[in-house]
């Protein structure tokens, strides 16, 4: 496939790959292969077949990409908000139009189903570009008044040229949410996707040029972690990492980042809890906790991995939950019956059975699942795994400590709030954490204690855009979302005038 016909948006027939076989770099407003001229392969998770081939890109890559940043800085930096609304709000509009392609390049490349992708992943990518689009108008600073001396006003410039990495988990909705927030604030970025799933960033690039972006204002480079991320990461003229993956990857990032005392957000792990009272609303709850517990795979870090439960209706619980599990359909992602698509990978896929081998050695007792699934049809030797609840575990085993990201959930049984709180903060992470009552007393002490960055109360994944995002402990540093995000893509400054 050439270049150019790569630069057509893709076929909707699902069984026609061969639009999917060429992608490029973006960089500097022009689309390039990779300097090293290799590619790395691109599988479908769903039928684990190869379709296509990414740049593997290394730091003559990221050189590039920095020269065309810093070419185009000075003059993105200085633009008017509006322009920058202007801008954003028409990648917005474009995201909207090809919704169905997107979606489609989200599915293919990640697995997941498509109506999941067409009802979430998408539409959430344009409104990570409009909300900012508009926050950057409404940006404010403050000033503080001296009595008789002075005025002190606060400036708020952009840093630079930022670094932008995002996982395969949710392509598009992550990617976006680190880089719309730091293109309103006036900086360039370097951004790169997964590896694993690089083609709806790939349409991203080709959205932006429709939209006007200026060139180099945003470049997008696809590789691994180790080349190219790695080379985001240590090259000194970016200012600033923002960084969504797992705490190992994220401890070495921090470890190349803080040395060049770089600005450094990182969104990492989780091992949720979703504790459920008994005064709680019975029908919301249970439809609730088998999506918390299962959307996506299981592959969000805010799925709720540990169910604990009052122990007046544990058993009631168990046997209500595993019949709504039963329901879960695993299948092809193209199929809109199909509730469950394929883990993104194999290697992940190997990841995942291995954690529930682990589990039965623990002692603990497989309720419903445990097994890889090998649908009829194209998606025979796709990488599916059927939805798995795991009984009999405590605390202190791996199974409950360690993320697994994927249909893997554990219940446990828990007496009192202290005991319920116990069992939450029991591991190293701390991203969030959901509570069915209707006390809301209750809810409001669970709140208060909770080590999470993020508490929903009878709810799950219920997001407003202007509310800080992210956790405590090993789920990460820093906050994204809102003010946050604006503020940690500029750097302050003070300017203090004597009256």
């Amino acid at each position: 496939m050439t270049p150019a016909a790569a630069q057509d948006f893709l076929s909707l027939d699902t069984m026609n790959l061969s639009n999917y076989a060429y992608i490029q770099n973006y960089i500097g407003g022009d689309f390039c292969e990779p300097r090293s001229k290799t590619y790395l392969d691109n599988i479908n998770p769903a039928t684990a077949e190869k379709f296509g081939q990414i740049p593997n890109s290394n730091q003559d890559d990221v050189n590039d990409a920095v020269a065309a940043a810093k070419k185009a800085f000075p003059a993105w930096s200085v633009s008017k908000p509006e322009e920058r609304f202007r801008i954003l709000n028409r990648i917005a509009d474009l995201i909207d139009e090809h919704l169905e392609e997107l979606a489609l390049a989200e599915s293919t490349d990640n697995g997941k189903p498509l109506w999941l992708s067409k009802r979430v992943d998408i539409p959430r990518a344009s409104s990570n570009f409009r909300f900012y689009a508009t926050a950057i108008l409404h940006f404010s600073t403050e000033s503080h008044v001296m009595e008789d001396k002075a005025i002190n006003y606060t400036m708020r410039q952009p840093l630079g040229i930022v670094g932008c990495i995002s996982p395969w988990n949710l392509p598009l909705y992550l990617f976006t949410w680190k880089i719309a927030p730091a293109l309103a604030a006036g900086n360039c970025v370097i951004a790169k996707p997964s590896e694993v799933t690089p083609l709806s960033s790939f349409l991203l690039s080709k959205i932006c040029k429709e939209a006007g972006l200026p060139a180099g204002v945003l470049n997008i480079l696809h590789g691994d972690g180790p080349q190219c991320g790695s080379a985001i990461v240590a090259h000194p003229e970016v200012k600033a990492i923002s960084f969504t993956g797992s705490t190992r990857a994220g401890a070495q990032i921090a470890s190349i980042a803080a040395p060049q005392f770089k600005k450094l957000s990182l969104e990492l792990g989780g091992k949720n809890p979703n504790i459920i009272f008994a005064d709680c609303d019975w029908e919301k709850m249970l439809r609730t906790t088998v999506q918390s517990s299962f959307s996506n795979q299981g592959q969000i870090c805010l799925c709720g991995s540990r169910i604990l439960i009052e122990r007046s209706i544990y058993e009631k619980f168990k046997a209500a939950f595993i019949e709504k599990v039963q329901q879960l359909k695993v299948g092809d992602p193209m199929e809109e019956s199909s509730k469950q698509g394929a883990v993104v990978s194999n290697l992940h896929y190997e990841k995942i059975l291995n954690c529930i081998r682990i589990a039965e050695e623990e002692g603990g007792k497989i309720l419903i699942g445990g097994k890889a699934v090998h649908p009829e049809g194209r998606c025979a030797n796709g990488y599916f795994i059927e939805p798995t609840v795991i009984e009999g575990l405590g605390p202190q085993c791996k199974t409950n400590r360690e993320e697994i990201f994927g249909p893997v959930v554990t219940l446990q049984p828990f007496d009192t709030e202290a005991h319920a709180l116990e069992l939450a903060n029991s591991t190293d992470y701390g991203l969030a954490a959901t509570v069915w009552t209707q006390d809301i007393s209750k809810a409001n002490r669970m709140a208060v204690q909770l080590q999470a960055g993020i508490v929903w109360i009878n709810c799950w994944l219920l997001r407003d855009l202007r509310t800080p995002f992210g956790g405590v402990k090993n789920s990460g540093v820093g906050r994204e979302g809102g003010w946050d995000a604006l503020r940690f893509f500029t750097e302050a400054k003070n300017v203090c005038i004597e009256i």
